[in-house]
């Protein structure tokens, strides 16, 4: 198996590790969407922060050999690649129409959604991910269940995870359906800091020639991390969420003209996950400020008349909101 680069150890792209933490200690947001240019690290830091997640019970995660794990035991948390070429068999997951005519057995081959249940399931190069593909996930995102049928057989199983995405946006845009599905949207681009571009050579250079020895280095790092995650989520639903934080939050997303409240729940949803990973006890509207470019720039309605990116827009909101 291919060593992941250690989360810890990316340097830089704040936003992106920011918002990955988040989705980890609270699933409910729905995910995270990363647009950016190539080469800066999208899919390193997704597939690395498999290694940082504590693990879960057996029996929360996904299919083992065809069928749902049963045992108390702790497994790592589902971590699923979804490939564009895949097709929707090996997605949803496929019936043996034969066994079941001739032996009357339902036999059922898991897809990459019951693999992916209770876990994470990214798909690089989203954008460009085929519509009735696109489709399907839309379905289970919204309803937790996927149902697979043929021939007038039938099976559902649950399939709720978290949605990663990424993919540069010179190369096609997202769907909007698929794109108002993710709960926060980063955007990454190329570092300009000289001493940043440096240190990641040499991270990348020592993982490039001895992969094992740079893991040991931040192996400490690492299970801090995993220990911060797990404290996130135990703590996650004694978090409070002021009055006065909320109604941060709506004149926030008021003020932006954010489509629908789907927005500003998500908004104070990641507050609240942030809080919790801080170790404080309460939202306030720091953290709102903190999530609120991820949580809110994917859903604003393009202004004809300001040419200033969504992320800007949020910005002059966030100084108008506290005036």
């Amino acid at each position: 198996m291919r060593m992941s680069f250690p989360f810890s150890a990316i340097v830089g792209q704040d936003e992106m590790k920011q918002a990955l933490l988040i989705a980890a200690v609270d699933p409910r947001i729905g995910g995270v969407m990363v647009f950016g240019d190539r080469g800066t690290g999208k899919s390193t830091a997704v597939r690395a922060l498999a290694a940082v997640l504590p693990p879960i019970p057996a029996s929360e995660g996904g299919y083992q050999d065809g069928t749902p794990r049963s045992s108390r035991a702790k497994i790592p948390v589902p971590f699923v690649d979804l490939p564009l070429g895949a097709t929707e068999d090996r997605v949803v997951g496929a019936l043996d129409l034969e066994r079941a005519l001739s032996a009357g057995v339902k036999a059922f081959e898991p897809g990459l959604l019951a693999r992916a249940h209770g876990g994470f399931l990214y798909i690089d190069e989203v954008n460009l991910l085929e519509d009735h593909i696109v489709d399907l996930l839309l379905d289970v995102a919204a309803s937790g269940e996927n149902v697979v049928e043929r021939e007038g057989l039938s099976v559902r199983h649950p399939a709720r995870f978290v949605l990663v995405g990424s993919g540069n946006p010179e190369e096609g845009e997202l769907r909007p359906q698929l794109l108002d599905r993710f709960g926060l949207s980063v955007e990454v681009r190329t570092p300009q800091d000289l001493t940043q571009r440096v240190e990641i050579l040499k991270r990348c250079d020592a993982f490039a020639r001895a992969p094992d020895a740079f893991t040991a280095t931040w192996r400490a790092a690492e299970r801090k991390m995993v220990k911060r995650i797990a404290r996130g989520r135990a703590a996650l639903d004694c978090v409070a969420v002021p009055d006065d934080v909320l109604r941060f939050a709506a004149r926030l997303s008021m003020a932006v003209g954010a489509d629908g409240l789907r927005g500003e729940l998500t908004l104070v949803r990641a507050a609240r996950a942030l809080a919790a990973l801080d170790g404080a006890a309460c939202a306030a509207d720091a953290h709102v400020r903190a999530v609120a470019p991820m949580a809110l720039r994917h859903r604003l309605r393009r202004a004809v008349l300001d040419e200033t990116g969504s992320t800007a827009r949020i910005e002059r909101a966030l100084e108008d909101v506290a005036a």
